[in-house]
């Protein structure tokens, strides 16, 4: 069963500044990339869902809750699946891998904040793979807390 996992980047700094880096991150199967700016905060986007297309987020400013979880049955999910919870930020870089599988949402916790979000499937192909979900489904949004990552 594949599961969502976190690859932990760093930083090196030094007196010509500092540089952010995932290492781990192994890119050969990408096709595309997007950035996700949102207006302001209040700003929720949920529930994206893909059987196999694979998706990376990185937040490149700012700081993101990206929620996933995965889906029993994709035509009628249960309303009560386990709710996993990352909470990334510029600071500590690193990039949650959701594999296929499952749906995601995410919200900015500050001001200006980017999400880069990395896939696997060119457009056309995440077009034939996207299942959406209503926002309330499965975390309420509205009560988001800013703690670590689980």
């Amino acid at each position: 069963m594949k599961e969502l996992t976190f690859i932990t980047g760093d930083v090196f700094t030094d007196q010509r500044g500092s540089i952010s880096f995932v290492n781990g991150f192994d890119m050969e199967i990408i096709k595309r990339f997007y950035m996700v700016e949102p207006a302001h905060c209040d700003i929720v986007r949920a529930w994206q869902g893909h059987q196999n297309e694979q998706k990376w987020f990185y937040v490149v400013q700012g700081s993101f809750k990206i929620v996933g979880v995965k889906i029993d049955d994709w035509n009628d999910p249960s309303s009560n699946l386990d709710v996993h919870e990352y909470n990334l930020n510029q600071h500590s870089p690193g990039i949650l891998h959701m594999p296929g599988g499952f749906a995601n949402g995410f919200k900015a916790n500050e001001p200006g904040s980017k999400l880069m979000i990395f896939s696997n499937f060119t457009l056309q192909q995440s077009a034939s793979d996207e299942y959406r979900f209503n926002q309330s489904k499965w975390f309420d949004w509205n009560n988001v807390k800013i703690k670590n990552n689980d």
